[in-house]
Protein backbone atom coordinates (compact mmCIF):
# COMPACT_ATOMS: atom_id res chain seq x y z
CA UNK A 1 0.00 0.00 0.00
CA UNK A 2 1.29 3.25 -1.20
CA UNK A 3 1.79 6.37 0.88
CA UNK A 4 -1.09 7.98 -0.56
CA UNK A 5 -2.93 4.78 -0.48
CA UNK A 6 -2.81 4.84 3.00
CA UNK A 7 -4.63 8.52 2.95
CA UNK A 8 -7.20 7.55 0.71
CA UNK A 9 -8.35 4.26 3.22
CA UNK A 10 -7.99 7.34 5.95
CA UNK A 11 -10.60 9.31 4.85
CA UNK A 12 -12.87 6.23 3.71
CA UNK A 13 -12.44 5.52 7.50
CA UNK A 14 -13.21 8.70 8.34
CA UNK A 15 -16.72 9.30 5.99
CA UNK A 16 -14.40 12.37 4.52
CA UNK A 17 -13.94 12.70 0.42
CA UNK A 18 -10.64 15.36 0.53
CA UNK A 19 -7.26 15.39 2.53
CA UNK A 20 -5.33 19.06 1.78
CA UNK A 21 -1.65 18.76 2.57
CA UNK A 22 -0.06 22.26 2.61
CA UNK A 23 3.28 21.53 4.28
CA UNK A 24 6.23 21.19 1.87
CA UNK A 25 7.75 18.33 4.16
CA UNK A 26 4.53 16.08 3.73
CA UNK A 27 3.94 16.56 0.24
CA UNK A 28 7.45 15.68 -0.36
CA UNK A 29 6.84 12.27 2.03
CA UNK A 30 3.89 11.39 0.35
CA UNK A 31 5.12 12.17 -3.39
CA UNK A 32 8.82 12.68 -3.34
CA UNK A 33 8.58 16.09 -4.68
CA UNK A 34 9.92 19.37 -2.13
CA UNK A 35 9.56 22.97 -3.13
CA UNK A 36 9.87 25.66 -0.94
CA UNK A 37 6.87 27.88 -2.29
CA UNK A 38 8.23 31.06 0.44
CA UNK A 39 4.94 33.29 0.16
CA UNK A 40 3.37 31.66 -2.69
CA UNK A 41 1.11 28.45 -2.27
CA UNK A 42 1.46 25.00 -2.68
CA UNK A 43 -1.11 22.20 -1.97
CA UNK A 44 -1.84 18.31 -2.32
CA UNK A 45 -4.87 17.53 -2.47
CA UNK A 46 -5.94 13.95 -2.31
CA UNK A 47 -9.54 12.76 -2.89
CA UNK A 48 -10.91 9.32 -1.90
CA UNK A 49 -11.92 8.41 -4.96
CA UNK A 50 -10.30 10.92 -7.66
CA UNK A 51 -7.08 11.50 -8.75
CA UNK A 52 -4.92 13.38 -6.30
CA UNK A 53 -4.20 16.98 -7.88
CA UNK A 54 -0.70 18.89 -6.92
CA UNK A 55 -1.68 22.99 -7.06
CA UNK A 56 2.30 24.32 -7.14
CA UNK A 57 3.48 28.06 -8.06
CA UNK A 58 3.86 27.97 -11.88
CA UNK A 59 8.43 28.59 -12.07
CA UNK A 60 7.37 24.47 -10.15
CA UNK A 61 5.00 22.98 -12.67
CA UNK A 62 7.94 21.39 -14.89
CA UNK A 63 9.47 20.16 -12.50
CA UNK A 64 6.82 18.29 -10.27
CA UNK A 65 5.61 17.00 -13.57
CA UNK A 66 8.74 14.93 -13.87
CA UNK A 67 8.40 13.55 -9.88
CA UNK A 68 4.42 13.13 -9.60
CA UNK A 69 2.19 10.83 -11.98
CA UNK A 70 -0.63 12.87 -11.30
CA UNK A 71 -2.05 16.10 -12.66
CA UNK A 72 0.32 19.41 -11.24
CA UNK A 73 -1.28 22.64 -11.93
CA UNK A 74 0.36 25.66 -11.21
CA UNK A 75 -0.64 29.82 -11.20
CA UNK A 76 1.54 32.78 -11.68
CA UNK A 77 1.88 35.88 -9.67
CA UNK A 78 -1.06 38.09 -11.23
CA UNK A 79 -3.41 35.16 -10.82
CA UNK A 80 -5.62 34.63 -7.64
CA UNK A 81 -4.87 31.07 -6.68
CA UNK A 82 -7.91 30.63 -4.53
CA UNK A 83 -9.83 31.36 -7.79
CA UNK A 84 -7.45 28.87 -9.84
CA UNK A 85 -7.99 26.49 -6.98
CA UNK A 86 -11.51 26.72 -7.59
CA UNK A 87 -11.23 25.80 -11.40
CA UNK A 88 -9.13 23.25 -12.19
CA UNK A 89 -10.52 20.54 -9.09
CA UNK A 90 -13.03 18.31 -10.19
CA UNK A 91 -14.60 18.32 -6.97
CA UNK A 92 -15.09 21.34 -4.58
CA UNK A 93 -18.05 20.29 -2.65
CA UNK A 94 -16.97 18.12 -0.45
CA UNK A 95 -18.83 18.07 3.18
CA UNK A 96 -16.25 16.41 5.36
CA UNK A 97 -12.55 17.81 4.40
CA UNK A 98 -9.19 16.82 6.56
CA UNK A 99 -6.03 19.66 6.61
CA UNK A 100 -3.17 19.95 8.32
CA UNK A 101 -3.55 22.11 11.08
CA UNK A 102 -0.40 22.99 12.90
CA UNK A 103 0.91 24.07 9.07
CA UNK A 104 -2.00 26.22 8.28
CA UNK A 105 -2.27 30.02 8.93
CA UNK A 106 -5.32 32.32 8.80
CA UNK A 107 -4.29 33.69 5.43
CA UNK A 108 -4.34 29.94 4.06
CA UNK A 109 -7.33 28.51 5.91
CA UNK A 110 -9.70 31.88 5.06
CA UNK A 111 -8.05 31.15 1.26
CA UNK A 112 -9.56 27.51 1.58
CA UNK A 113 -12.58 28.36 2.89
CA UNK A 114 -13.32 30.36 0.11
CA UNK A 115 -13.40 27.37 -2.11
CA UNK A 116 -14.60 24.62 0.13
CA UNK A 117 -17.72 25.11 2.22
CA UNK A 118 -17.40 21.86 3.93
CA UNK A 119 -16.29 21.28 7.44
CA UNK A 120 -12.80 21.28 7.67
CA UNK A 121 -11.04 18.69 10.43
CA UNK A 122 -7.50 18.08 11.73
CA UNK A 123 -5.32 16.00 9.51
CA UNK A 124 -1.92 16.52 11.69
CA UNK A 125 -2.08 13.68 14.24
CA UNK A 126 -2.47 10.87 11.51
CA UNK A 127 0.35 12.51 9.40
CA UNK A 128 2.60 12.45 12.97
CA UNK A 129 1.25 9.03 13.41
CA UNK A 130 2.41 7.73 9.46
CA UNK A 131 5.85 9.29 9.95
CA UNK A 132 6.13 8.14 13.27
CA UNK A 133 7.44 4.70 12.76
CA UNK A 134 10.60 5.23 10.12
CA UNK A 135 11.69 2.46 7.37
CA UNK A 136 14.60 0.81 7.40
CA UNK A 137 15.71 3.08 4.35
CA UNK A 138 14.35 6.48 6.01
CA UNK A 139 16.69 5.06 8.79
CA UNK A 140 19.64 4.22 6.15
CA UNK A 141 19.35 7.89 5.45
CA UNK A 142 19.33 9.23 8.70
CA UNK A 143 22.75 7.60 9.44
CA UNK A 144 24.18 9.09 6.23
CA UNK A 145 22.61 12.39 7.86
CA UNK A 146 24.22 11.50 10.82
CA UNK A 147 27.57 10.55 9.62
CA UNK A 148 27.81 14.37 8.02
CA UNK A 149 26.80 15.92 11.03
CA UNK A 150 29.95 13.69 12.73
CA UNK A 151 32.09 15.34 9.96
CA UNK A 152 30.27 19.04 10.76
CA UNK A 153 31.57 18.63 14.47
CA UNK A 154 34.94 17.53 13.67
CA UNK A 155 35.86 20.31 11.20
CA UNK A 156 34.27 22.76 14.28
CA UNK A 157 37.07 21.17 16.69
CA UNK A 158 39.37 21.69 14.21
CA UNK A 159 39.08 25.31 13.91
CA UNK A 160 38.92 25.81 17.97
CA UNK A 161 41.79 28.83 18.87
CA UNK A 162 41.57 31.98 21.06
CA UNK A 163 41.93 33.92 18.25
CA UNK A 164 38.34 33.27 16.40
CA UNK A 165 34.94 33.92 17.25
CA UNK A 166 32.01 31.62 17.39
CA UNK A 167 30.95 33.08 13.75
CA UNK A 168 34.33 32.28 12.71
CA UNK A 169 33.88 28.47 13.29
CA UNK A 170 30.23 28.30 12.20
CA UNK A 171 31.26 30.28 9.12
CA UNK A 172 34.26 26.71 8.50
CA UNK A 173 32.26 24.43 9.57
CA UNK A 174 29.09 25.51 7.22
CA UNK A 175 32.04 26.26 4.17
CA UNK A 176 33.24 22.68 4.65
CA UNK A 177 30.03 20.87 4.15
CA UNK A 178 29.08 23.02 1.23
CA UNK A 179 32.49 21.50 -0.34
CA UNK A 180 31.53 17.85 0.89
CA UNK A 181 27.87 18.59 -1.29
CA UNK A 182 25.46 19.44 1.76
CA UNK A 183 23.01 22.45 0.43
CA UNK A 184 21.71 22.42 3.96
CA UNK A 185 22.11 22.55 7.56
CA UNK A 186 19.33 21.06 9.70
CA UNK A 187 19.19 24.54 11.53
CA UNK A 188 21.38 27.31 12.47
CA UNK A 189 24.43 25.64 13.61
CA UNK A 190 25.46 27.22 17.12
CA UNK A 191 28.85 27.46 18.62
CA UNK A 192 28.66 28.93 22.03
CA UNK A 193 31.43 29.52 23.94
CA UNK A 194 31.82 29.74 27.89
CA UNK A 195 28.46 31.50 29.71
CA UNK A 196 26.93 31.89 26.14
CA UNK A 197 26.45 28.18 26.33
CA UNK A 198 24.36 28.81 29.40
CA UNK A 199 21.60 29.86 27.25
CA UNK A 200 19.79 26.54 26.01
CA UNK A 201 19.08 28.36 22.69
CA UNK A 202 21.85 31.17 22.84
CA UNK A 203 22.80 33.35 19.83
CA UNK A 204 26.31 32.77 18.77
CA UNK A 205 28.13 35.90 17.73
CA UNK A 206 31.24 38.04 18.09
CA UNK A 207 32.67 36.37 21.04
CA UNK A 208 36.23 35.22 21.20
CA UNK A 209 36.53 31.41 21.91
CA UNK A 210 37.38 31.68 25.93
CA UNK A 211 40.34 29.82 27.38
CA UNK A 212 39.61 28.04 30.50
CA UNK A 213 36.08 27.30 29.73
CA UNK A 214 33.66 24.81 28.13
CA UNK A 215 32.78 25.27 24.57
CA UNK A 216 29.20 23.81 22.97
CA UNK A 217 28.13 22.51 19.74
CA UNK A 218 25.01 22.23 18.30
CA UNK A 219 24.51 21.15 14.41
CA UNK A 220 23.13 18.82 12.34
CA UNK A 221 22.49 18.55 8.43
CA UNK A 222 20.08 17.54 5.57
CA UNK A 223 20.86 15.13 3.49
CA UNK A 224 18.34 13.12 1.14
CA UNK A 225 15.74 14.44 2.79
CA UNK A 226 16.29 13.76 6.14
CA UNK A 227 18.22 15.30 9.12
CA UNK A 228 20.74 15.03 11.55
CA UNK A 229 21.17 16.80 15.39
CA UNK A 230 24.09 16.58 17.33
CA UNK A 231 25.54 18.34 20.38
CA UNK A 232 28.96 18.40 21.99
CA UNK A 233 30.47 19.99 24.77
CA UNK A 234 34.25 20.46 24.80
CA UNK A 235 36.97 21.70 26.95
CA UNK A 236 39.17 24.57 26.00
CA UNK A 237 42.36 24.85 28.21
CA UNK A 238 42.02 23.40 31.70
CA UNK A 239 38.12 24.43 33.05
CA UNK A 240 37.58 24.48 36.53
CA UNK A 241 36.38 21.40 38.87
CA UNK A 242 32.89 22.78 39.11
CA UNK A 243 32.75 22.94 34.83
CA UNK A 244 34.03 19.14 34.90
CA UNK A 245 31.80 17.97 37.61
CA UNK A 246 28.23 19.11 35.38
CA UNK A 247 29.72 17.78 32.96
CA UNK A 248 30.09 14.50 34.11
CA UNK A 249 26.65 14.77 35.51
CA UNK A 250 25.06 15.30 32.07
CA UNK A 251 26.81 12.77 30.66
CA UNK A 252 25.36 10.16 33.01
CA UNK A 253 22.42 11.41 32.89
CA UNK A 254 22.44 11.13 28.83
CA UNK A 255 23.90 7.77 29.28
CA UNK A 256 21.03 5.92 31.60
CA UNK A 257 18.44 7.08 29.45
CA UNK A 258 20.00 5.96 26.26
CA UNK A 259 20.23 2.39 28.79
CA UNK A 260 16.70 2.44 29.14
CA UNK A 261 15.22 3.08 25.64
CA UNK A 262 13.36 -0.04 23.99
CA UNK A 263 10.12 -1.02 22.68
CA UNK A 264 7.35 -1.26 25.37
CA UNK A 265 8.74 1.79 27.66
CA UNK A 266 7.24 5.64 26.91
CA UNK A 267 8.33 8.66 26.11
CA UNK A 268 8.10 9.99 29.96
CA UNK A 269 10.29 6.99 31.23
CA UNK A 270 13.07 8.08 29.34
CA UNK A 271 12.76 11.76 30.39
CA UNK A 272 12.46 10.49 33.43
CA UNK A 273 15.71 8.25 33.18
CA UNK A 274 17.95 11.50 32.43
CA UNK A 275 15.95 13.81 35.05
CA UNK A 276 16.34 12.23 37.97
CA UNK A 277 20.52 11.91 37.98
CA UNK A 278 20.26 15.60 37.40
CA UNK A 279 17.64 16.44 39.82
CA UNK A 280 19.13 13.66 42.66
CA UNK A 281 22.74 15.73 42.37
CA UNK A 282 20.65 18.95 43.20
CA UNK A 283 20.68 20.90 39.63
CA UNK A 284 17.23 19.44 38.62
CA UNK A 285 15.93 23.76 38.27
CA UNK A 286 18.66 23.83 35.90
CA UNK A 287 17.52 21.44 33.28
CA UNK A 288 14.72 23.26 31.90
CA UNK A 289 13.85 21.48 28.38
CA UNK A 290 12.43 17.91 27.13
CA UNK A 291 14.39 15.39 27.05
CA UNK A 292 14.32 15.34 23.24
CA UNK A 293 12.23 15.66 20.03
CA UNK A 294 11.00 13.35 17.64
CA UNK A 295 13.36 13.83 14.55
CA UNK A 296 13.04 12.71 10.37
CA UNK A 297 12.29 14.37 7.80
CA UNK A 298 12.09 17.46 9.91
CA UNK A 299 14.45 18.25 12.73
CA UNK A 300 11.87 18.34 15.15
CA UNK A 301 8.82 15.99 15.00
CA UNK A 302 6.53 14.24 17.07
CA UNK A 303 7.04 12.53 19.41
CA UNK A 304 8.85 14.93 22.41
CA UNK A 305 10.39 12.55 25.16
CA UNK A 306 9.18 14.45 27.93
CA UNK A 307 7.33 14.21 31.20
CA UNK A 308 3.44 13.62 30.85
CA UNK A 309 4.01 11.66 27.66
CA UNK A 310 2.75 8.09 28.12
CA UNK A 311 3.60 7.03 24.38
CA UNK A 312 4.98 3.40 24.21
CA UNK A 313 7.95 3.50 22.05
CA UNK A 314 8.47 1.16 19.42
CA UNK A 315 11.03 0.26 17.25
CA UNK A 316 11.30 2.11 14.41
CA UNK A 317 11.10 5.33 16.39
CA UNK A 318 13.33 8.20 15.65
CA UNK A 319 14.47 10.89 18.76
CA UNK A 320 16.89 12.97 20.21
CA UNK A 321 18.13 12.24 23.80
CA UNK A 322 19.81 15.67 25.09
CA UNK A 323 20.20 16.49 28.30
CA UNK A 324 20.95 19.80 29.64
CA UNK A 325 22.45 21.93 32.35
CA UNK A 326 22.37 25.43 31.97
CA UNK A 327 23.32 27.73 35.36
CA UNK A 328 23.02 31.39 34.44
CA UNK A 329 26.98 33.14 34.35
CA UNK A 330 28.45 30.34 34.88
CA UNK A 331 28.51 26.73 32.52
CA UNK A 332 26.23 24.92 30.06
CA UNK A 333 26.58 21.61 28.79
CA UNK A 334 24.26 20.08 26.58
CA UNK A 335 24.93 16.29 25.23
CA UNK A 336 22.59 15.35 22.09
CA UNK A 337 22.75 12.21 20.41
CA UNK A 338 19.41 11.61 17.79
CA UNK A 339 18.77 7.44 16.90
CA UNK A 340 16.23 4.79 16.50
CA UNK A 341 14.76 2.09 18.97
CA UNK A 342 15.85 -1.18 17.98
CA UNK A 343 14.08 -4.32 18.69
CA UNK A 344 15.96 -4.13 22.12
CA UNK A 345 17.34 -0.61 23.05
CA UNK A 346 18.46 2.28 21.10
CA UNK A 347 20.89 3.05 17.96
CA UNK A 348 22.53 6.45 17.62
CA UNK A 349 23.07 8.10 14.28
CA UNK A 350 25.90 10.27 15.64
CA UNK A 351 29.63 8.66 17.20
CA UNK A 352 31.48 11.89 17.28
CA UNK A 353 33.37 10.64 21.38
CA UNK A 354 31.36 11.71 24.29
CA UNK A 355 34.71 11.63 27.00
CA UNK A 356 35.73 15.12 27.35
CA UNK A 357 37.83 16.52 24.95
CA UNK A 358 40.12 19.10 25.60
CA UNK A 359 41.85 21.75 22.99
CA UNK A 360 44.77 23.75 23.86
CA UNK A 361 43.46 27.64 25.01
Amino acid sequence: MTKLDQIRLYLDQKGAELAIFSDPVTINYLTGFFCDPHERQLFLFVYHDLTPVLFVPALEVARASQVVDFPVFGYVDSENPWKKIKTILPNTAAKTIYAEFDHLNVSKFQGLQSVFSGQFNNLTPYVQEMRLIKSADEIDKMKIAGQFADKAVRVGFDNISLKVTETDIIAQIEFEMKKQGINKMSFDTMVLTGTNAANPHGIPGTNKIENNALLLFDLGVETLGYTSDMTRTVAVGKPDPFKMDIYNLCLEAQQTALDVIKPGITAAQVDDAARQVIEKAGYGDYFNHRLGHGIGMDVHEFPSIMAGNDLILEEGMCFSVEPGIYIPGKVGVRIEDCGHVTKDGFEVFTHTPKELLYFEG
